[in-house]
C-alpha cells in the first residue's frame, strides 16, 4: 500500500517521499516538497487501488506501444497464421511511427493524426492509400488494444474506440466477360507454370478465395464424394465445396503426378509451402490484355456468374462461405431475372 517517508536532504531541506508497494508490480514513488501533496498522492493511490484502477495506471506509465506491439505479436498474432504475414507489418508500422510514446501518452487525437498521414501516403504501386486499407490497419492496433484491455489489464480503455474507420466504396464487381474468361484460360493453358490453368479454373468454378486455394492439401480432397473440404479459411469455419466435370477431370489428371513428399496440391520449388503465382499470374493479364483485374476477382466473377445462372443470395452465400447476405447484396442485380420469376410464380399461384 502507500505509505509516506519524511527525508532530510544534503542541503538540510526537507521532502516527503510516497512509495507505493504492491504485490506483483514494481514499486512507484513520488517525492514532494509539502507534506499535504504526498498525503494527497498516498491517500489517491489507495482509493485507485480499492476502485481497480491503479493498476492500469500503473502499467500503462510503464510501458510504451512498442511494448504492446511486440507482445501481441509474440504471444496472440502466432496464433493466427493465416493473419501473421499481413497484421504483422501493419503493427509494425504503428511501432515505427508511435512505439516510442507511453501507452498513457497514446491518445486518439494521435492515432487519429497517423491515419491520417497513412490515407494520404502512396502505396508500393504509386497509389493513394485505400480507405480499405487504412481501416484495416486500424483493426489490426485496435484490436491489440483490446487484448491490452481486456487480458493483460495495461490500459483502461481502447483509444482506438473513439476514432472513426474511413468511409470505404461500395464494394466493387469485377467479373470476366465470356471473351476475357475463354482469353484469360487459352493464356493461363500455355503459361509458363503448368498449373495456372487448374488454379484459374478451380476459382471460377467454386468461388474460393486464393489462398483456400493455393494451401490445399491432398488429404483435403475427396474423390468419392466429389467435394473439397475447406480447413483454412477467412472465417476459421470449415467448408466444403463440389468440384464437377471440367475441374474434377483436371484434378483427377493433376493427381496422377502428384509429388509424393508434399502434401500440397500446388506446392513450391522446395515443397514446403504453396506455390506463389503472382509473376505467371500477371504474365497471363498482359498476354491477354485484361486490365484493372485481380486474382480475387475471380471470386466475383464466380458469385456473378452463379448469379445469373438463377442462384439466390442466400446460395451464393453458402458457396462463398459468407456468414451473412449482405456482402452478396452487391450481385442482387444480376439475378434480377432469377426474382422475377420467384414474384410470377407467387403471383399465378395466388391471383392464377
Amino acid at each position: 500500500m502507500a505509505n509516506v517517508e519524511k527525508r532530510i536532504n544534503q542541503d538540510k531541506t526537507i521532502s516527503y517521499r510516497v512509495k507505493i508497494r504492491l504485490r506483483g508490480f514494481p514499486s512507484q514513488t513520488a517525492t514532494f516538497e509539502r507534506l499535504t501533496d504526498a498525503k494527497r498522492r498516498a491517500s489517491a493511490t489507495e482509493t485507485a487501488l480499492r476502485e481497480g484502477r491503479y493498476f492500469k495506471t500503473s502499467a500503462s506509465k510503464k510501458y510504451k506501444l512498442s511494448d504492446l506491439i511486440d507482445r501481441y505479436i509474440k504471444d496472440i498474432l502466432i496464433r493466427k497464421p493465416q493473419s501473421i504475414a499481413a497484421q504483422k507489418a501493419q503493427l509494425l508500422w504503428w511501432k515505427d511511427k508511435i512505439g516510442e510514446y507511453l501507452l498513457s501518452d497514446v491518445t486518439p487525437g494521435l492515432i487519429a493524426e497517423q491515419r491520417d498521414k497513412l490515407a494520404n501516403a502512396m502505396s508500393a504501386r504509386n497509389k493513394i492509400t485505400s480507405p480499405a486499407t487504412v481501416n484495416r490497419y486500424m483493426a489490426s492496433l485496435s484490436h491489440a488494444f483490446s487484448i491490452a484491455v481486456r487480458e493483460w489489464e495495461w490500459v483502461e480503455d481502447s483509444p482506438i474506440r473513439k476514432i472513426s474507420k474511413l468511409k470505404e466504396p461500395r464494394g466493387r464487381v469485377r467479373f470476366l466477360s465470356d471473351d476475357e474468361r475463354n482469353k484469360l484460360l487459352d493464356i493461363c493453358i500455355n503459361s509458363s507454370y503448368p498449373h495456372l490453368h487448374l488454379i484459374v479454373v478451380l476459382a471460377l468454378s467454386s468461388g474460393a478465395r486464393k489462398m483456400e486455394i493455393l494451401g490445399l492439401k491432398w488429404q483435403d480432397i475427396s474423390f468419392e464424394r466429389n467435394i473439397i473440404t475447406l480447413y483454412q479459411t477467412k472465417n476459421n469455419e470449415i467448408r466444403t465445396i463440389s468440384i464437377t466435370s471440367m475441374v474434377l477431370e483436371l484434378l483427377k489428371e493433376h493427381s496422377k503426378v502428384r509429388h509424393i513428399n508434399s502434401d500440397f496440391v500446388f506446392p513450391s520449388k522446395n515443397r514446403l509451402k504453396p506455390i506463389d503465382i503472382t509473376k505467371p499470374w500477371e504474365a497471363a493479364l498482359r498476354k491477354a490484355n485484361i486490365e484493372d483485374f485481380r486474382f480475387h476477382d475471380l471470386r466475383h466473377s464466380a458469385a456473378s456468374y452463379l448469379a445469373m445462372s438463377g442462384a439466390s443470395l442466400a446460395e451464393i452465400a453458402e458457396v462463398l462461405g459468407h456468414k451473412t447476405l449482405q456482402m452478396v447484396k452487391r450481385y442482387s442485380h444480376m439475378s434480377e431475372s432469377h426474382t422475377a420469376g420467384v414474384v410470377e410464380r407467387m403471383n399465378n399461384k395466388i391471383f392464377g
